[in-house]
């Protein structure tokens, strides 16, 4: 552990007692790169609270007045729908505070679990997996050990969902004649998030495009998965246009395969349907 990750940990650890003090906390968790151990010094703090009943306007205020915080920077959601976020700067750390009904909580979890439902919520699952209880720790373990069961349906859902890709491949000679930069970028982020969305699936993996970083970091949790992913989705970006786009075709391909193999249930005639194809000029014929 770093000594900024050591900082950073011990200031949370502080701020938090301010949360905890109240009765109607049940639970605190630290996520995000301090529970990592990853932070530098651009790192934010993450901290969610669990209540049976979210605290009052005036009891936040008390709180973030202790921690001698500044006005908050942006808030979201809302107290009376049970789900309330807050930032602030402590000592200069941006501190990002979640406040969550447990009864809400729960509903977004069984959302995912059992309605498989693909949401920006998939964060919050990887970052209950990696979150340090620092208070009402059987609360919190129990979440854990529900959401490391990963449903085979949402495995599924995952692959079938991320499973499409645009054949930019075969239009490279139309793409380099129209000034599309933006788009063949655009289509380059998506295919290179759809890859990696498939392969969440396969591997069991928590996985949304929201705000997604450390990408080295998460295909190192993946067993299955073309060789050197992480380097080769770097490349893309690097290489000439007609360079990256066959390299994309690889590794769509390659995702494929896999796909074919460790769900074989999954129809992924759609997604092969233009591997090889190549878009041929018209010629006038008079």
């Amino acid at each position: 552990m770093t000594n900024r990750n050591q900082y950073l940990l011990k200031l949370a650890k502080r701020n938090a007692e301010a949360y905890i003090a109240n009765p109607k906390t049940k639970a605190a968790m630290i996520t995000g790169s301090v529970a990592e151990g990853l932070c530098d010094e651009y790192s934010d703090c993450e901290i969610c609270f669990y209540y049976d009943e979210l605290p009052s306007e005036a009891e936040l205020h008390l709180a973030r007045q202790q921690n001698q915080g500044s006005e908050p920077l942006w808030t979201l959601g809302s107290l009376q729908e049970g789900s309330f976020a807050e930032s602030y700067l402590v000592k200069g750390v941006e501190f990002q505070i979640g406040h969550e009904a447990i009864a809400n909580w729960e509903k977004e979890i069984s959302t995912i679990l059992e309605k498989f439902d693909l949401s920006p919520m998939m964060k919050a699952m990887s970052g209950t997996l990696i979150g340090i209880p620092l208070y009402g720790e059987l609360l919190i373990q129990q979440w854990k050990a529900k959401i490391a069961n990963y449903p085979d349906g949402l495995a599924q859902k995952m692959v079938e969902h991320y499973l499409k890709f645009f054949a930019i491949w075969g239009m490279q000679e139309k793409f380099a004649r129209r000034d599309t930069t933006l788009w063949y970028y655009q289509v380059l982020v998506e295919s290179a998030q759809n890859i990696l969305g498939v392969l969440s699936g396969l591997n069991r993996l928590y996985y949304t495009t929201f705000q997604f970083k450390r990408m080295s970091r998460f295909i190192q949790q993946m067993e299955i998965a073309p060789e050197n992913l992480a380097a080769r989705l770097e490349d893309l970006f690097r290489y000439e246009a007609c360079v990256a786009v066959n390299e994309l075709e690889a590794l769509v391909q390659e995702t494929v395969q896999l796909v074919e193999i460790h769900m074989p249930q999954i129809d992924t005639s759609s997604a092969k349907q233009k591997l090889g194809w190549r878009q041929q000029p018209w010629q006038a014929n008079e």
